[in-house]
C-alpha cells in the first residue's frame, strides 16, 4: 500500500463535468479511484476515538491498527512520518483519540483511516504509557534503586554541564557557580535538548563529556510539556547516565517535572539553579568552616604541646635520673681503676723506702755497667731526687755498687 496524503489528489471530472457523460461500464480500478476521491474530498479531517486492537509497526515504520466501539470497527494506519512521533506502541484496549480522515487502498479495495495525530484520552496518556514502560524496565535492572547514587564529590574541581547552549538554564548554571565558588573550572559541552532526536544526542554528550576528567556532571535544561522534555525520559539518556564513571546531577525542567533522568541521575535538583548549589560549595559558607578548623587545629595544637610539655618534662626527669645512675657507676669504676693503678705505681714502692737510679736522660740504671757508663746520675726518692756520683770501681760482686755522694 501506498502512503498517500490525507489531502487527496486527482479528481472528480466525471461527477463534476455534467456535460460529459459517464461510461457505461466501469472497471474496478474506475470504481475505487472515485470512491476514494470523494471520501477524501467530501469528509473533512476530523477527530475519532475508540479502542485500540491489533496494533502493529511494520519494519517500513508504518503502524496499522484497528479502532472500534461497542457496534463497529474500523481499520486505521499511521504512516512512517507520523508514527515516529509516538513515544511507544498504545496497549490492547486502550482508548484513543485519532485525527485524521478517510481514504480507500485502491488496491483490495478497503476503506480505512489515515491518522495524522494520536493520543490518549488520559492526561498525558502516551508519554505517560512510554515513561512507566520505561520506569518498570529500568526498576527491574536496578538502575533506578537508591542504593546505587554515588555521593557528589565535597570540592569538585572541574565540572561537566551538558545542555543546550545560550539557554537559560546555562547562564542560570554559570550565575551560581560563579558567585557560590568562582574558582570552579565548567566544562561545557552543548546539545539539543528537544525534539526528535534528542535523547541520542544527549546521551552522546554525556558520554563525550565524563571522557575529559571532570569531577562530576550536570545534565539541565529549563521547563516545558512533556513533549517538550521527553528526550531525558529516552532510554538511551538512562543508559548514558548510569554507565557515566563520574556522578551525575540532573537539573530537568521545574520542581513538578520528573524525568526518567533524574530518577537514574545520582542527585535530582528541582531546577538547574538548584543544580548548580548543590556542585559548588558556597564559598562564605567554606571561610566560616575554615575559620572554625583553624580554631579547632588552634586547640588541638595547644593540646598537644601541653601533653608534649608533661611527657618532655617526664622524660627530662628519667634522663636526668639515668645520667645520675651512670655517673655513680662510671665514678666507681673510675675509683676503682685508680687503686688498681696505685698499687702498680712506682711512687707506692717508693713510699716504702726504695730509692731509683736515673741517667742524665731519665733512664733506669739497672746493672753495674750502667753506672760504669753513667758515673753521674740521680737519685729518685719518694718526695724529689738526689744527684749522685760514683765514687769507685764497681764491684767484682754482680749486683752491688759502690756509691758516694
Amino acid at each position: 500500500m501506498s502512503e498517500r496524503d490525507a489531502s487527496g489528489g486527482g479528481n472528480l471530472d466525471m461527477f463534476r463535468d455534467r456535460e460529459t457523460p459517464a461510461p457505461r461500464v466501469w472497471t474496478v480500478s474506475q470504481v475505487n479511484r472515485a470512491v476514494r476521491l470523494l471520501l477524501e474530498q467530501t469528509l473533512p479531517q476530523l477527530w475519532m476515538t475508540g479502542e485500540v486492537a491489533n496494533f502493529s509497526r511494520h519494519r517500513s515504520g508504518h503502524c496499522y491498527f484497528t479502532l472500534k466501539d461497542s457496534s463497529a470497527q474500523l481499520r486505521c494506519v499511521m504512516f512512517r512520518r507520523d508514527a515516529r512521533a509516538l513515544p511507544t506502541d498504545p496497549e490492547e484496549g486502550m482508548t484513543l483519540r485519532v485525527f485524521g480522515g478517510l481514504t480507500l487502498y485502491e488496491a483490495r479495495g478497503g476503506y480505512q483511516f489515515v491518522v495524522r495525530r494520536l493520543e490518549a484520552e488520559q492526561a498525558e496518556g502516551m508519554w505517560k504509557l512510554a515513561f512507566d514502560r520505561l520506569k518498570r524496565k529500568l526498576d527491574t535492572e536496578g538502575l533506578t534503586d537508591p542504593a546505587r547514587k554515588r555521593p557528589l564529590p565535597e570540592f569538585p574541581r572541574t565540572v561537566g554541564v551538558v545542555t543546550s547552549p545560550g539557554s537559560a538554564a546555562l547562564r542560570d548554571i554559570i550565575a551560581v557557580t560563579a558567585r557560590r565558588a568562582p574558582w570552579l573550572r565548567m566544562l561545557v559541552r552543548g546539545t539539543a535538548v528537544q525534539g526528535r532526536g534528542s535523547g541520542k544526542e544527549i546521551a552522546a554528550a554525556i558520554v563525550a563529556v565524563a571522557r575529559r576528567g571532570v569531577d562530576l556532571v550536570i545534565v539541565a535544561r529549563g521547563g516545558g510539556s512533556i513533549e517538550d522534555l521527553w528526550g531525558f525520559n529516552e532510554e538511551a539518556v538512562a543508559r548514558a547516565v548510569a554507565e557515566c564513571p563520574v556522578p551525575v546531577v540532573s537539573g530537568v525542567g521545574h520542581e513538578t517535572d520528573v524525568t526518567i533522568c533524574d530518577l537514574v541521575a545520582d542527585l535530582r535538583a528541582a531546577t538547574p539553579s538548584a543544580a548548580a548549589e548543590a556542585v559548588a560549595p558556597d564559598r562564605k559558607a567554606l571561610v566560616r568552616r575554615l575559620d572554625g578548623l583553624g580554631l579547632r587545629l588552634g586547640r588541638t595544637l595547644s593540646g598537644q604541646a601541653r601533653a608534649r610539655r608533661w611527657w618532655l618534662d617526664a622524660g627530662a626527669s628519667r634522663l636526668s635520673e639515668a645520667v645520675r645512675q651512670r655517673v655513680r657507676r662510671e665514678a666507681g669504676r673510675l675509683a676503682a681503676a685508680a687503686a688498681a693503678m696505685e698499687a702498680l705505681s712506682p711512687l707506692s714502692t717508693l713510699a716504702r723506702g726504695y730509692a731509683v737510679p736515673l741517667d742524665g736522660e731519665g733512664r733506669l740504671l739497672r746493672t753495674t755497667d750502667d753506672f760504669t757508663l753513667a758515673r753521674h746520675f740521680r737519685l729518685r726518692v719518694v718526695d724529689g731526687s738526689v744527684p749522685c756520683d760514683v765514687a769507685g770501681e764497681p764491684a767484682q760482686q754482680p749486683g752491688t755498687a759502690q756509691i758516694g755522694h
